[in-house]
């Protein structure tokens, strides 16, 4: 090449440069206000939301839907979102994007496409969705003409033996889907409604395809883990209903018969009761344990449970959850804590959630300081719970006598396989039932609701009873489209407990938690969820390594 051609090359490159530069940089200045008002916004719901959970009052509900409605008039704005369009345009034109400001400014983007639905729509949408949660929060089921909260219904559920009984306390917790179902349905409409004003067919095929999921390829990946887990599951559940034929003594089991209401959690074997090794604890010491354990790992849990609220109150959500309250390091558990295994279980879940967020890269923009996708926290927070099986686990952090963990090791097994089976299949009764609620709204979801239970958990529905029990589960509300993502994080645990490796041996050292910070943790949401497993397990996202557990 002569020196004049080689000059102009280099000219030109750095003329090029140069150009890249400027856009980047104007990009830049657009994405470092947006993150700052992100932020702003951010705090807003999330303390706001905070404070409906843990009041339950009127004030603290209407502050919380207004921020949310803040939150999306901001991102609906048209005039920013051509703005940022421009400025991307610009910057992808002159050259390839620096990896993390490409990354920003997709999750950016992501966020003003998911809101550019006229704001009319979205605020009906967010004070209907508000209306049912507050009375999600404050119903009480009615029992011989007393109210009771879920966990004492669902204490009555464990203890009851009389099958009738059973059956008065089943429907006591099913008594709210009588009460929001219509809601839930208008809800739906208006959830298309803003779905086809951006071009989507419903709610469901939007919110997938902003979950960065394709919907054909997602219900690719539960179809073959419907067909997979079909026959184990015919079999354990088969065992499963022999047991408890023996317990009622009954010839037919029938769904109050299951300590679940959904089925999505296997009841007490006839071999072992999780709950004996917690029996002699109060709720305090069931926190005490989850501290130790994530000490053994070298996670730090005491910030984020100085602020938490842990045990049962009124007005107070009923349910679990953590919360990234700013981004900064502000992370907080919601629980109603009692000494059950289901508790141990759920707290040390929850705080699963809190040490990812608290461990990921502070340096990154404040919208990517988060788990990578929803499936790898819940993978996360569902791997930490499953350590309550490992008899080596309740010997050093529960106290249970090494004999006796001993001697449980192959029912333990057994009943974490068929936990792992039944939620398996109930999340595929999400999957389906969800999809078709916003393909049809106002087709007999009743019907529709006992047809899937029966296809997927071979569950056998009450005879002539026409009531939405299907409405009775709050994530239809409160975490729409979201089912699919705990079962997916399913598949990633079991890639990550093989990867790492994260087994009945290996659960508590510290070098696996500084492994979970390095390889899971402070990535954030630096790559798309594709790259991020791959870079964490070794392998792409599949069933594979879930199924092979269920084999062992």
């Amino acid at each position: 090449m002569k020196k004049t051609g080689l000059f102009l090359l280099l000219l030109g490159g750095i003329m090029l440069n140069g150009l890249r530069g400027a856009a980047d940089e104007t990009l830049k200045d657009f994405l470092s206000a947006y993150q700052e008002d992100y932020h702003k916004l951010f705090c807003d719901v999330s303390y706001s939301w905070w404070d409906a959970m843990t009041t339950g009052s009127d004030e603290a509900f209407e502050k919380y839907t207004d921020a949310t409605i803040a939150m999306s008039a901001y991102h609906s704005s048209k005039e920013k979102y051509e703005t940022f369009r421009r400025l991307l345009a610009e910057a992808e034109k002159n050259g390839e994007m620096d990896p993390l400001l490409r990354r920003e400014a997709d999750e950016v983007g992501n966020a003003y496409r998911q809101a550019q639905f006229p704001q009319e729509i979205m605020e009906r949408m967010t004070k209907l969705s508000g209306e049912i949660e507050k009375t999600f929060q404050n119903q009480r089921g009615v029992l011989d003409g007393k109210e009771y909260t879920n966990n004492e219904l669902l204490e009555m559920l464990e203890k009851e033996t009389d099958s009738a009984r059973r059956q008065e306390v089943w429907e006591a917790l099913k008594q709210v889907g009588e009460l929001v179902a219509d809601r839930i349905v208008e809800l739906a409409k208006i959830r298309n409604e803003a779905a086809r004003s951006l071009g989507y067919k419903n709610y469901w095929e939007m919110t997938v395809s902003f979950q960065d999921f394709d919907p054909d390829e997602l219900t690719a990946i539960f179809g073959e883990l419907e067909r997979e887990t079909a026959p184990i599951f015919a079999k354990v559940k088969g065992e499963l209903d022999e047991e408890l034929k023996l317990k009622f003594g009954v010839d037919e089991i029938m769904p109050w018969h299951y300590d679940n209401p959904f089925f999505q959690q296997a009841p007490p074997s006839a071999e072992i009761d999780k709950n004996v090794f917690y029996a002699d604890k109060s709720a305090e010491e069931i926190n005490q344990i989850a501290i130790r354990y994530y000490d053994a790992l070298g996670l730090e849990t005491r910030g984020i449970l100085a602020n938490s609220d842990l045990f049962d109150r009124e007005g107070k959500s009923q349910h679990a959850f953590s919360n990234n309250m700013n981004l900064e390091g502000d992370v907080r558990v919601l629980c109603n804590l009692k000494p059950t295994s289901e508790w141990m279980c759920t707290q040390l879940h929850e705080l699963g959630h809190s040490v990812y967020e608290i461990y990921v890269d502070p340096t990154l923009p404040y919208d990517l300081r988060t788990a990578c996708h929803i499936f790898t926290t819940e993978g996360i927070a569902m791997m930490f719970e499953k350590v309550t099986d490992y008899p080596k686990w309740l010997v050093e952090f529960a106290g249970v006598d090494p004999a006796r963990a001993e001697e449980a090791e192959s029912a333990l097994k057994k009943q974490r396989i068929r936990e792992q089976l039944l939620f398996c299949r109930w999340t595929i009764v999400m999957f389906h039932f969800e999809r078709a609620l916003y393909e049809d709204p106002d087709q007999d979801l009743r019907t529709l609701w006992w047809d899937t239970v029966e296809k997927y958990q071979l569950m056998k529905r009450p005879p002539e009873r026409n009531k939405a029990d299907w409405a009775s589960k709050p994530h239809f509300v409160i975490a729409p489209v979201y089912y699919h993502n705990y079962m997916l994080g399913e598949l990633f645990g079991a890639q990550l407990r093989k990867s790492l490796p994260f087994d009945a041996e290996h659960f508590a050292s510290k070098e696996v938690g500084a492994k979970l910070i390095e390889k899971v943790f402070e990535p954030g949401m630096r790559w798309h969820w594709n790259r991020f497993v791959q870079e964490a397990t070794g392998e792409s996202l599949s069933p594979k390594a879930f199924v092979e557990e269920l084999k062992d």
